[in-house]
């Protein structure tokens, strides 16, 4: 519930995150993020380097309902006569 109290604390010059709960709470953070999404990512791992990669859709759907792009103005770049 305090989180944010926290990492004000640890930003202030407090005790440092620990590795541990460091990976633990980003770990976490991701799981949740993961279990709003309807369309699951593919998730993959490189064990030489330890990275974990997500295959997102080429569009979420939060992105689907984002407003279209302005249209160019056709008068943009023309001298004024």
């Amino acid at each position: 519930m305090f989180e944010f109290l926290k990492n004000i604390a640890s930003k202030a010059g407090g005790k440092p995150e620990a590795q541990r709960a460091r990976v633990e709470r980003a770990l976490g953070e991701i799981n949740s993020v993961l279990a709003e999404l309807d369309v699951k990512p593919k998730l993959s791992f490189d064990p030489s380097t330890g990275a974990l990669e997500l295959e997102l859709p080429e569009q979420m759907p939060d992105e689907r309902l984002a407003l279209p792009a302005p249209e160019a103005d056709p008068n943009e770049g023309k001298e004024a006569a």
